[in-house]
């Protein structure tokens, strides 16, 4: 008898626990496999890639690679102001992170400047003791059970407080 090499079951069963990676779809292990290492393994080391002055002042936003139509990009967060510092220190960055991975990893450097100013928004201040909007009042107060009822009305109302 001959098997079928092209079957969408699983053939082995694994007992015990899975890796996480091993439980991935093909597609999302593809999707991981190409773009996900170069920029996670950017973040990781933006600071050794970029120094301690301009590490304060910008981060890498996404990576994009390279295809038939353009080359691969890293997009980079600047403050407002740290532009020009940024602008100067491009080709080192550059050569930085294509010496770090082995080979030409990034071609392009693409910056968009942001505000750092923290906008606090004023919260508005609700006064009621019980938070929860009246439609879920009522299924709260359907449950038989007294510690269960508690416990969903704190739960409604921590997530009010945030």
């Amino acid at each position: 008898m001959q098997f079928k090499n092209n079957t969408k079951q699983r053939n082995v069963s694994i007992q015990g626990l899975r890796s996480f990676k091993d439980t991935l779809p093909k597609n999302v292990k593809r999707i991981i496999n190409k773009k996900g290492h170069i920029y996670s393994e950017t973040l990781s080391n933006w600071k050794y890639l970029v120094g301690d002055k301009l590490f304060k002042c910008c981060y890498p936003k996404t990576f994009k690679s390279s295809n038939k139509f353009g080359v691969s990009t890293l997009v980079i967060m600047v403050k407002r102001g740290h532009e020009v510092d940024m602008e100067y220190s491009k080709k080192e960055i550059l050569d930085k992170m294509n010496t770090y991975f082995g080979y030409s990893v990034v071609e392009k450097l693409k910056f968009i400047s942001f505000d750092d100013e923290q906008k606090v928004s004023p919260k508005i201040e609700i006064h009621e003791k019980n938070v929860t909007i009246n439609r879920y009042k009522d299924k709260i107060s359907s449950v038989k059970n007294e510690k269960i009822k508690k416990s969903l009305l704190e739960l409604t109302k921590l997530f009010r407080e945030k």
